[in-house]
């Protein structure tokens, strides 16, 4: 009997589904552009950073229920030989009939390296009333009671598990779906967010990534509110989104630089809270984290940039600058952890000494967040028993004769 996701649930699979094929590449490698209208300018313009590189309005779906559009049965006739036409899928239900659209088969929890965790990553690292970043140690490894192998062991365990996740979220968002993850990093100067771009989101397919750095603003940015940049640049749906520094900067820099008026800097705060709720509610997924370094390992990074003739193109000058601002930068920081840690997009603060440590960290944050969303399979909008016939019919074509 012919399936379909208008008629039927699909069946639970048992234990872990294998891979059904990579996503496929793509469209221009672009992000697309937020349904939101960019806020009014009156609150002023993007502020200046300091370094120079480089949804939609509906409610989010509740899990493992999100509807794929209704797409035509796949042409399987070729030119050499005819084959039997697949059978068009039933018409659509009605409200009261909605099917499940998501196998919810699961991914298995990854176990290896779980018992050095002494509690969860993600409560443990969040600031609290009463946290002090001026006190806080960066050389720590909060909550890890193994080696530093043992992390090494437990990361790429959870890549695994990582990769398997962001490969349905992207099938998710090529069938219909809304949902996006979106990571953002701030820190300071080499405190470590290129790493996490290679170790962590290099552990998947980065056709399912979307990532973005912001430096100083360009003269068209400058025109527009400084969270126009920002929309434009965030993940399409069925994306995993980085941002390396982000709209945090137009708080930070803008903030020890001076950049704008003191009565515009302070409404930023709750702009952001907005906005991220906005995201939140439109069905992006914001993993916060801040990678705190302390000034003896900023010292020791940039010395080696200077010592190493291959790491010369990663030094400048501006970093020195920022570095003689560090309590300027620690109150900014202070401020930000303060007014925008929130109860939908709450901050992560990452000890950052250990590179090790702050990309396992990443990594299981990650891992977690995909987790929560309960991702499934898309189910076949399509006649699957009947384009399995067809397939048949076209098996010996071009190893016979003519």
């Amino acid at each position: 009997m012919a399936q379909s996701t208008a008629s039927k649930k699909a069946a639970k699979a048992k234990g872990k589904t294998g891979k059904n094929g990579k996503p496929e590449e793509a469209k221009n490698g672009k992000a697309g552009k937020s349904k939101g209208k960019p806020e009014k300018a009156k609150n002023g313009k993007a502020g200046k950073s300091k370094t120079e590189p480089d949804k939609a309005e509906e409610a989010k779906p509740p899990k493992g229920r999100r509807p794929g559009p209704d797409k035509p049965a796949p042409d399987t006739s070729t030119a050499t030989k005819a084959t039997k036409p697949v059978k068009p899928a039933k018409p659509e239900p009605t409200d009261a009939d909605e099917p499940d659209v998501y196998t919810a088969d699961p991914v298995e929890v990854t176990q290896e390296g779980a018992k050095d965790w002494s509690e969860p990553v993600g409560p443990l690292l969040r600031p609290g009333n009463g946290f002090d970043l001026a006190t806080f140690d960066a050389g720590a490894t909060p909550g890890w009671d193994g080696s530093e192998k043992d992390a090494e062991r437990r990361m790429a365990a959870l890549g695994e598990e990582l990769s398997e996740l962001q490969e349905r979220l992207y099938a998710e968002g090529r069938s219909g779906g809304t949902r996006s993850v979106l990571l953002v990093l701030q820190g300071l100067d080499t405190s470590g967010k290129g790493g996490i771009a290679r170790h962590v989101l290099g552990m998947v397919d980065p056709q399912g990534v979307a990532l973005r750095s912001f430096g100083v603003p360009t003269l068209q940015e400058r025109e527009h509110h400084f969270l126009w940049r920002i929309r434009n640049a965030l993940p399409p749906t069925g994306r995993i989104g980085l941002f390396d520094r982000s709209h945090y900067e137009d708080v930070l820099v803008a903030v020890v630089d001076e950049l704008a008026p003191p009565e515009e800097l302070d409404a930023r705060y709750g702009e952001i809270n907005d906005f991220e709720a906005e995201l939140a509610g439109s069905g992006t997924t914001i993993v916060k984290v801040a990678l705190v370094i302390s000034p003896q390992e900023q010292y020791d990074r940039l010395h080696e940039r200077l010592e190493r003739p291959d790491k010369h193109w990663k030094f400048s000058v501006g970093d020195l600058a920022t570095r003689a601002k560090w309590p300027q930068y620690t109150q900014a920081y202070q401020r930000v952890f303060d007014r925008t840690s929130t109860e939908g997009a709450p901050w992560h603060v990452v000890p950052a000494d250990n590179k090790w440590f702050s990309r396992l960290v990443v990594t299981e944050l990650l891992t977690q967040a995909l987790r929560d969303l309960d991702l499934g399979w898309p189910v076949a909008d399509f006649d699957v028993d009947a384009a399995r016939a067809a397939l048949e019919e076209t098996k010996d074509q071009g190893t016979t004769a003519s």
